[in-house]
């Protein structure tokens, strides 16, 4: 990490997801010359004191030469992640992104991780760039046991929130444990019994005015928008 005044992080790539929407792995696909998750390293490599991947097949990660941990407990999904990767750092704080996220904006990671010293969560809020509807709008179930959310249990996208694209201190690692023994996967559903910073809009459009840093490469098209911005987005 190139600046001395900023807590020292450590950085956590979730690459664990199926991948499903995409119809193969988006860590891997090509972009700009490089495969996705290669130019999330690239950003995250001038903020972190070290890089951990989150992933379930170690041996196609090591060709990155990062140190790779498998998920702690499998089929917890990105809160899962989160865990394994907080649990696996080695500093007190940790900066979490995922691996598909092409416009990641070091100055405003910069700006969360300066704040990450009074908190817990350092979040940012800001609409989907995409303009996606939250999937609970889709009529979105819970599946296999995970437990049943009640309409007061807010997931992420409804508060317009980006938890893979947060600061995490270590002392969140109980809370988290005790939401997955219960099953509540919602990545913001410990974040009553920790200390959180939202970062609002208009600290946001100082640095991403288009709020293209929460730019996700999901599906197809998602990747076809994300490269016909690539030429104005560096």
């Amino acid at each position: 990490m190139s600046d001395d005044s900023l807590p020292r992080v450590s950085g956590i790539i979730l690459a664990g997801g199926a991948s499903r929407r995409m119809g193969r792995d988006k860590a891997f696909i090509e972009f700009e010359g490089a495969p996705l998750i290669a130019r999330v390293i690239e950003r995250m490599q001038t903020l972190s004191a070290e890089i951990i991947l989150v992933a379930n097949d170690t041996d196609v990660y090591a060709r990155f030469g990062l140190r790779v941990v498998n998920d702690v407990v499998p089929g917890k999904g990105s809160l899962g992640g989160i865990f394994s990767g907080l649990q696996a750092a080695r500093e007190p704080y940790a900066l979490a992104v995922a691996c598909d996220m092409p416009f990641l904006n070091p100055a405003l990671l910069r700006y969360l991780i300066s704040l990450a010293s009074h908190f817990d969560v350092v979040i940012p809020r800001a609409q989907d760039p995409s303009g996606k509807t939250p999937r609970s709008s889709r009529g979105h179930k819970p599946a296999g046991d995970k437990a049943p959310r009640r309409a007061d249990q807010p997931i992420a996208k409804e508060s317009n929130l980006h938890p893979m694209h947060a600061v995490y201190s270590k002392n969140c690692l109980p809370a988290i444990e005790a939401r997955l023994r219960a099953n509540d996967l919602r990545v913001i559903g410990f974040h009553d019994a920790v200390r959180v910073r939202v970062v609002e809009t208009d600290e946001i459009d100082r640095f991403d005015p288009q709020h293209l840093s929460f730019f996700n490469a999901n599906t197809p098209e998602d990747l076809a928008a994300a490269s016909s911005l690539g030429h104005v987005v560096k």
